[in-house]
């Protein structure tokens, strides 16, 4: 049989032996099907009959499958497939390769499984017009380097298996050696010892919080089940799950429905009660966070993708809390929110534990797909912090950085600090970075090490009839988050036909903030944007007061904020900009005047949840309102003693809040947050009581006027 053959002609027996020999040793391999897509189609069809395919997956045209048994799914919907197993992945590349979802479904893969890929061969990666370019902006001519690294990755690993279609080179599958004794999927000891820790924490002492943290594929959720099932078991009567998804904790309620076995009474969707009456209940955070219900114990999972705000109230209202999040993930890592939560942790509760995994569940310890899915998504970047001596400050360079053109250890550093410092870097994220032509970076470095990086974007530039169709809200293009929104939101067709830098991530080494280098960053960035005859410089980001503070101190200003809340975070998006050119300088000033006059307004309707402390920030930088006249101060006086009523001052009162001074007053006082919720966001007394802000509408109404009255007599002139 000649070699070309052989290839269309795979050896059933060898694949056979091949999917048992990887089952008996605990791995997994990729094999990439390179050449056209119809022959590669032709020699799977003549392969998969002999493979086992239960669980098997088909990611590609539905009426396309080469073997009937695999189930068919489109590429961007791969997170449903989250916490199952298969056996067999087969992946048409031809059809679009999103690398979140890619990534994602490998970990999906059991040991013996076979991810096979059908793709251009290596050769032509760099240029290949992926179909899921259009999605993000890059189904552009030039260069693809996001791709053509993958492929040289994928060149120099020996656990590839190369199947070159046409090609006179003989297909040898590898020959693993023999084992022992066969891998089983079973309790590792990593878990055991962490379900053994974990009711120990449930049992024992208050204020003793524990952080666990475990790569993905661990068996994080499936310990944090099979611990709160021995807890209830063992006494406990009420525990409480949150997450940023109900998805996030499937794998948890699984395991503890299976560890509890015939004690379960009660077992749906979110909640399981047992025989005793004892319950295990999932709320989302902010729900948590509200009705304050009580609990020995409560268990975050994927802690990371929730607002540190939330976690140090969730670590301060109950008894016996336990933080867990992924390190290394395929939708952001969570070595950001350890490095975030730690100083809240030492502070408030410096009896906190730590808990690891580290041994794989699904394969063994290893297993070569997962260190070539992480090698290819840099799913383990990470950043080593830079020490910065005070001496050596005057040595940082800020210069333009181009990471596609950067070697793989630079890259690798760059990223992970990103990751570390934004829970959502993603591989997709890593994907738009090196291949948008508008993207533009910087990276701060000492003595070649990297200590801070920037990346941002190029937007806008609209014709001005398509501008004029995003304002009116009658069109909507692709890209372009920044000019469009301001567009539409504000009214001002001008802000789609202008062309900015959109600040997309900054990041810091944390031993380096406090010399300011973030802000260095932003400064030469909006310098170039500026030489480079853009009109403003942008951002937009997850609301919280911390961040608006530091790109208020860039000297952006603040012009927007998202009606929706972020699904995960559950904070608004912020938007600030900061203008360059004479056109900018006129509409930026045009657009904040007409917010600030809406602004008494949108609030109670669209943002009721906006953290407290970030509505006062806004509100105080937004230009002023109006100074109450003559009978607004006589009924602020009539107020504060106690002779008019909370109801007919709530106009006055809004109002006071916009006038300068008020709000950056409010900030320092000990009511601010009731003054938010009760006059800015027109919350119900009854919820200010849950909240713990008053204990009724007499007591809220009166801790009210005692501010009025410290206003009047100690604020700013009125």
């Amino acid at each position: 049989m000649s070699p070309e053959t052989e290839t269309f002609s795979p050896d059933l027996d060898a694949w056979r032996s091949l999917q048992a020999e990887l089952a008996a040793a605990g791995q997994r391999r990729l094999v990439l099907v390179e050449g056209a897509r119809d022959p590669a189609t032709q020699w799977l069809q003549a392969l998969l009959p002999a493979l086992e395919l239960e669980g098997g997956l088909w990611v590609g045209g539905a009426g396309d499958a080469p073997d009937s048994r695999l189930t068919s799914i489109e590429s961007a919907k791969t997170r449903q497939w989250l916490g199952r197993e298969t056996s067999v992945i087969v992946w048409d590349g031809w059809r679009g390769n999103p690398p979140d979802g890619f990534a994602a479904l490998s970990g999906t893969l059991k040991a013996g499984g076979l991810l096979f890929w059908l793709m251009p061969s290596l050769e032509e990666w760099g240029h290949f017009a992926d179909p899921d370019y259009s999605r993000t902006g890059l189904d552009h001519d030039e260069s693809h380097p996001f791709a053509k690294r993958m492929a040289g990755i994928l060149a120099k690993d020996s656990s590839v298996i190369r199947v070159q279609l046409g090609s006179p080179q003989v297909l040898v599958l590898p020959e693993l050696p023999r084992v022992t004794s066969e891998f089983t999927v079973t309790t590792t000891p990593d878990q055991q010892e962490l379900i053994r820790k974990l009711v120990a924490f449930g049992l024992g002492r208050r204020r003793r919080p524990m952080v666990v943290t475990a790569d993905r594929g661990r068996g994080k959720s499936a310990a944090l089940g099979m611990a709160a099932a021995q807890l209830l078991q063992q006494g406990r009567r009420n525990i409480l799950v949150t997450a940023p998804s109900r998805d996030n904790v499937n794998s948890l309620f699984k395991h503890a429905r299976e560890t509890l076995g015939a004690d379960v009474l009660e077992a749906g969707k979110d909640l399981i009660e047992t025989v005793t009456g004892a319950r295990l209940r999932f709320l989302p955070i902010r729900d948590l966070l509200r009705e304050k219900p009580e609990a020995e114990v409560v268990m975050v999972d994927e802690a990371a993708a929730i607002p540190v705000p939330l976690l140090r109230r969730a670590l301060l209202g109950w008894p016996r809390v336990a933080f867990a999040s992924t390190v290394h993930g395929y939708e952001g890592a969570g070595r950001g929110f350890a490095i975030r939560f730690r100083q809240i942790l030492d502070e408030k509760t410096p009896q906190w534990q730590s808990q690891t995994l580290s041994e794989p569940v699904r394969w063994a310890d290893g297993d070569p797909l997962e260190t070539l899915i992480s090698d290819l998504f840099l799913l383990g970047a990470e950043h080593q912090p830079v020490e910065l001596a005070d001496t050596a400050a005057n040595q940082v360079m800020i210069e333009p950085w181009q990471p596609a053109r950067a070697s793989e250890a630079e890259l690798a550093e760059a990223f992970g600090l990103l990751v570390d410092a934004h829970y959502r870097t993603t591989p997709a994220d890593l994907r738009q970075w090196l291949d948008d032509p508008a993207a533009r970076s910087w990276r701060a470095t000492v003595n070649g090490q990297t200590l801070g990086v920037l990346w941002g974007a190029v937007e806008g530039g609209l014709s001005n009839d398509l501008a004029a169709l995003v304002a009116s809200g009658r069109r909507r293009v692709r890209g372009h988050l920044l000019p469009q929104s301001l567009a539409s939101h504000s009214g001002f067709p001008e802000a789609a036909s202008q062309r900015g830098l959109r600040i997309i991530r900054i990041a810091v080494s944390a031993p380096a903030r406090r010399f300011g280098l973030g802000s260095w960053l932003v400064d030469e960035a909006a310098k170039s944007a500026e030489l480079e005859g853009l009109d403003f410089t942008g951002t937009s980001f997850g609301g919280n007061s911390d961040l608006y503070a530091f790109w208020a101190s860039c000297g952006l200003e603040f012009a927007r904020a998202g009606l929706q809340q972020e699904a995960t975070s559950g904070e608004y998006s912020v938007q600030m900009v900061l203008a360059h050119s004479a056109g900018a300088a006129t509409l930026v000033p045009q657009v904040r005047d007409r917010l600030a006059r809406h602004w008494l307004t949108l609030v109670p309707l669209n943002w009721k949840d906006l953290e407290p402390e970030l509505l006062l920030e806004i509100t105080a930088g937004l230009p002023s309102g109006r100074r109450p006249d003559a009978a607004d101060i006589r009924d602020l006086q009539n107020f504060s003693a106690g002779y008019r009523g909370f109801q007919l001052m709530l106009p006055v009162l809004r109002e006071l809040s916009m006038v300068s001074g008020v709000s950056s007053w409010l900030r320092r006082h000990d009511e601010a947050t009731l003054w938010c919720r009760a006059v800015l966001q027109n919350e119900s007394w009854g919820e200010l009581q849950r909240e713990g802000l008053c204990s009724g509408q007499r007591d809220g109404e009166d801790r009210l006027r005692q501010v009025t009255r410290e206003l009047l007599q100690k604020g700013p002139e009125l």
